[in-house]
């Protein structure tokens, strides 16, 4: 068995191209306005629909992706069946036995997007992860990024190949990042009493 094997799901990250598909989010919640906001953001068409028991089958057949949001077993099991019929993704928040689609969590800094999963272990654990990055990649790593992008342009202009490559690994040399974890108390003290495992013995 896989140290692995002890959690419920474990999802591939990947990224989607949405620009210009159509894109259907149900929900009236804050996450739901929130999903809507970011794939219009990505270059989604996307339809918006805040009556879970309105949306039929026909509103979600010709979609790329759904999002439902409302923690609902029917409506989440109604809309595993469509996307089974129609080969749409399919992502219901916080339940993933029903979809195809884990929804990450997503730290911005300029063209930079850091996504974040623990897999629906914990959402909490993944917040603050997103938010120690999103600190991270502020207004100066933006300028940064804009810098070499517009090196890259003239680099791509100027030179071809290996030489190319070389000009922007010199360009990026000396970025660097320093990362620190602080772990809940109850687990330092785990530690320190059994030193460390993968997972408690028996679980």
């Amino acid at each position: 068995m896989s140290d692995l094997d002890h959690y419920d799901y474990l999802f591939y990250p990947v990224g989607l191209n949405l620009r210009g598909r159509r894109c259907v989010v149900i929900g009236d919640d804050r996450e739901a306005e929130e999903k809507a906001h970011a794939l219009r953001e990505a270059g989604a068409l996307v339809a918006r629909y805040r009556d879970p028991a309105a949306v039929r089958e026909d509103d979600v057949a010709g979609a790329f992706f759904v999002i439902s949001t409302p923690q609902d077993a029917e409506l989440s099991s109604r809309m595993r069946a469509y996307a089974d019929r129609h080969r749409f993704l399919l992502c219901c928040i916080d339940q993933p036995a029903h979809g195809f689609v884990a929804m990450q969590a997503i730290a911005k800094g300029g063209p930079v997007r850091v996504a974040i999963s623990t897999g629906g272990v914990s959402p909490a654990v993944g917040a603050a992860l997103r938010r120690a990055v999103a600190e991270a990649l502020d207004e100066r790593f933006a300028r940064f990024m804009a810098c070499l992008q517009a090196i890259r342009r003239r680099v791509r202009r100027a030179f071809v190949g290996e030489e190319r490559k070389q000009r922007m690994r010199d360009a990026a040399r000396g970025f660097s990042v320093d990362v620190t974890i602080r772990y809940p108390e109850w687990f330092e003290r785990r530690e320190r009493a059994q030193g460390p495992h993968v997972l408690p013995p028996g679980e």
